[in-house]
């Protein structure tokens, strides 16, 4: 029996998302970390399809870091590149494009860390 649920990833600056999450509210801060799964092959080879990363809605980015962002009215994790004083979202996967962000306000989170499968498949991130 397949099992779905919709962690809320809610931003009272953005239009809805998803329609789905109006039924949701999150338990969580605005600066508690939160955990999502990784779906796809957009970023690999570093990241694979089923690891759990942790996300920081607060944390400090710079060019290279892993974040969440809200891009094309969805939210998105890619790598940031800052160029030029601009912002970009690439994926580590060549297939897919690099994207330049609105600007700073669209980046809603850092990844820490993440849990692949194994015991001791894990890993920090600054």
């Amino acid at each position: 029996m397949a099992f779905e649920k919709i962690i809320p990833i809610k931003d009272e600056t953005q239009p809805e998302a998803d329609p789905r999450l109006n039924a949701f509210s999150s338990p969580c801060e605005g600066n508690e970390p939160y955990a999502l799964m990784v779906l796809g092959d957009s970023m690999l080879p570093e990241f694979i399809d089923g690891d759990v990363i942790v996300i920081y809605p607060k944390g400090n980015y710079k060019d290279g870091s892993f974040v969440i962002a809200w891009h094309n009215n969805e939210y998105i994790f890619r790598q940031l590149e800052v160029r030029d004083g601009k912002l970009f979202i690439k994926a580590l996967n060549p297939a897919y494009p690099t994207q330049e962000l609105s600007g700073p306000d669209a980046i809603k989170g850092v990844i820490a860390q993440k849990k692949g499968k194994g015991r001791h498949n894990r890993k920090s991130y600054d």
